[in-house]
């Protein structure tokens, strides 16, 4: 009797001990929730303000090339054109990521494939120091360092979209390598052995096989470094000019929508058509990061099912 009213009260506890897991998981995840959705509504109802208050066109917003939100043009329409800053920002994200997926690639090849070892102990290390660094270093690399080089070897005064680039390739590189590095160690050891087997030679296998397997864990490692080059505020401002205008080559100043965001939001007052227009700026690049998570999970759904 005695062991068996024993083994109801352990019983009786871990039950209450589930009981009481359950709701703090439970708590922790509406906090989650309701941070994610007030978020959401706050940005979007600030940026939608500035077509529902302000009366201002929403295609003259996206299409517009003038961006100047204290004056108006010859019909009283403000000029709050954002079509510089977004291709801006596009032109950017595309670039370093064009040029951090085959660096990324490779390097992952190398830590995985052809020298694990190595990887493993020296390049996995420098991977994630270079993850750790905050943004700020690599805009003052860039600013001491890419500035002055495109200024005197190239062309122009050295701020614009190459020198943003080139800082934004060597931040989501580590991003990029890291995603790609698991990407290929979750290809099946088997696939590797009867490759191998049926005759092919190392780079064959590598190339056909585990390259083609883990595709949509590369693809996703891209555009998860895409999602992370959109979004980047501090370093793109430090380096890229600032310059309101659709560029017309890679070496003059340009603007990005999260460096016309840090500059400009701290000095207008809320509730006015200046501050509202920055909110819709935000609620752009909202939707683009929503954008590029949606991908990312489709592309995870897409290998699953496979």
């Amino acid at each position: 009797m005695e062991a068996r009213e024993k083994a109801l009260t352990q019983t009786s506890k871990k039950a209450r001990l589930e009981k009481r897991g359950k709701i703090i998981t439970f708590i922790c995840i509406s906090i989650m929730v309701i941070a994610a959705a007030s978020i959401l509504f706050f940005v979007i109802s600030k940026g939608l303000a500035t077509f529902f208050v302000n009366h201002v066109s929403f295609v003259d917003f996206i299409t517009g090339t003038d961006w100047n939100p204290s004056k108006t043009d010859a019909a009283g329409n403000p000029l709050v054109g954002a079509l510089p800053m977004i291709i801006g920002s596009f032109g950017v994200t595309l670039l370093a990521a064009c040029i951090a997926a085959p660096l990324a690639i490779g390097a992952a090849i190398f830590m995985v494939e052809i020298s694990p070892k190595f990887g493993k102990k020296i390049l996995q290390p420098v991977m994630e120091l270079l993850v750790g660094i905050p943004s700020v270093v690599y805009g003052f690399i860039g600013l001491s360092v890419i500035v002055p080089f495109i200024r005197e070897h190239i062309s122009g005064s050295g701020f614009g979209i190459a020198a943003a680039t080139a800082v934004l390739t060597v931040m989501i590189l580590p991003t990029v390598t890291s995603l790609t590095v698991d990407a290929i160690h979750s290809v099946p050891r088997h696939y590797r052995e009867a490759s191998l087997a049926l005759g092919a030679t190392r780079w064959q296998t590598i190339w056909k096989v585990i390259l083609r397997s883990a595709r949509p864990g590369i693809l996703t490692a891209v555009v998860f470094g895409m999602a992370r080059a959109f979004g980047e505020a501090l370093a793109v401002q430090m380096v890229i000019g600032n310059s309101v205008v659709i560029p017309t080559s890679l070496f003059e100043p340009a603007s990005t929508l999260t460096s016309i965001l840090t500059m400009g939001m701290g000095n207008t007052v809320m509730g006015t058509l200046e501050n509202n227009v920055l909110w819709s700026l935000a609620m752009v690049l909202l939707a683009m990061s929503l954008f590029f998570i949606i991908m990312i999970r489709f592309i995870g759904r897409r290998r699953k099912v496979k």
